[in-house]
């Protein structure tokens, strides 16, 4: 081999091995999607105003404030179990904006305790979720996916009464 080609050999192992060690883990990746959604939640909660918490955009589905409460109930029972001790905050009983933001915000300290403990070792630990055998990695997965489906739903009740969802105000 040459010196030349010798070179471009190392060049492209060191390149490679430097992408290797920057690609983020599975593990960074979901806590990632995670802080994107509690912090659109979150937003969204506090930004929409208490008169329209009974809001709905159709009158066969929930409510504004009631998809707030869902959304709270959802994460607080997995992300609880996650953390090895079930919990309910019946949010779902909820109406108030204050009692519902103070609800969606409790789950997230539930969340965020399930996902600092996270880790690459643990990820793939079994968690029993009512009947179901799930990945702890998997549940706080799902707990993502659910709670940017919701979000989806309740940006159109931000919408339907002129006010900008969180996601999709303009970025400095």
């Amino acid at each position: 081999m040459n010196r030349l080609s010798l070179t471009v050999s190392i060049l492209a192992l060191c390149a490679g091995s430097a992408f290797a060690q920057e690609a983020p883990s599975l593990v960074t990746e979901v806590k990632g999607m995670y802080t994107g959604v509690k912090n659109n939640w979150i937003k969204m909660a506090e930004k929409m105003p208490e008169e329209n918490y009974s809001f709905k955009a159709t009158p066969d589905i929930r409510t504004f404030g009631q998809l707030v409460g869902h959304v709270a109930d959802s994460q607080a029972r997995t992300c609880s179990t996650v953390n090895g001790e079930t919990k309910s905050l019946d949010a779902g009983k909820k109406s108030s904006k204050a009692e519902l933001v103070a609800a969606l915000k409790e789950s997230f300290a539930m969340c965020d305790a399930a996902f600092d403990k996270l880790t690459a070792a643990n990820m793939t630990e079994g968690v029993t979720m009512g009947r179901a055998q799930r990945t702890r990695i998997g549940a706080l997965a799902g707990t993502v996916s659910h709670s940017n489906e919701e979000y989806g739903y309740t940006s159109i009740y931000l919408r339907l009464k002129g006010i900008v969802p969180p996601s999709s105000e303009p970025r400095n």
